[in-house]
């Protein structure tokens, strides 16, 4: 099975799952946000959004593919980038840190390693940027999938709370401490981008 994550441009945002092409919860303020969605402009909001922030900062996000289908997403900057953020009771986020916004895996290819893959290619990433960690806000009562991830699944990967809160709980993944995984990153990557090939079987004589 061939995967590949790819950084997000403007040419394959049309392959993240069509309620997240036009979503601009995290891109823009909440009034901002509303009045793009009743004016039919959220997507062209959102493609604004990505292009000012790849123009500004660099990569923002990473789009999965497996056999070249788009399965999952992943969106993170830095705080100033997104407006929403500050709408959070356990806001703000730190200056050291950027903010993973969201992510999603298609149903059928959940369970298989795919999110723990994502959050060590974004900490990779920002690692080679010089950024220090990794903040979310968590769902402690998630139920489907939104735009806020769940917070019990961002503890699963490692980040560890910093500001508890009974809905929206701030999490944190120090990429200091991700150098000790480092090694790994770099094999669970090969093996994700298929660089590492399997060793062949000795059969005895």
């Amino acid at each position: 099975m061939g995967r590949r994550l790819v950084p997000l441009t403007l040419d394959n945002l049309q392959d993240l799952p069509q309620r997240c092409r036009s979503c601009v919860f995290w891109e823009l303020d909440p009034v901002s946000g509303e009045a793009a969605v009743k004016a039919g402009t959220a997507a062209l909001e959102k493609e604004a959004w990505i292009s000012a922030v790849l123009l500004d900062w660099g990569s923002c996000g990473r789009v999965v593919y497996v056999d070249d289908v788009p399965v999952g997403f992943v969106l993170y900057a830095p705080p100033a980038y997104v407006p929403r953020s500050t709408a959070f009771p356990t806001s703000p986020v730190s200056p050291d840190a950027v903010q993973l916004m969201t992510a999603f895996i298609m149903p059928g290819y959940q369970g298989q390693g795919l999110g723990r893959v994502m959050v060590q290619t974004v900490a990779k990433d920002l690692l080679r940027r010089g950024f220090k960690a990794i903040e979310a806000f968590g769902d402690a009562r998630w139920k489907e999938p939104a735009c806020l991830l769940p917070a019990d699944h961002l503890l699963a990967v490692g980040f560890k709370t910093v500001r508890p809160h009974p809905a929206h709980p701030r999490l944190r993944l120090e990429l200091r401490s991700t150098l000790s995984w480092k090694e790994d990153v770099e094999m669970a990557l090969d093996r994700l981008l298929g660089a590492v090939q399997k060793e062949p079987a000795l059969r005895p004589l």
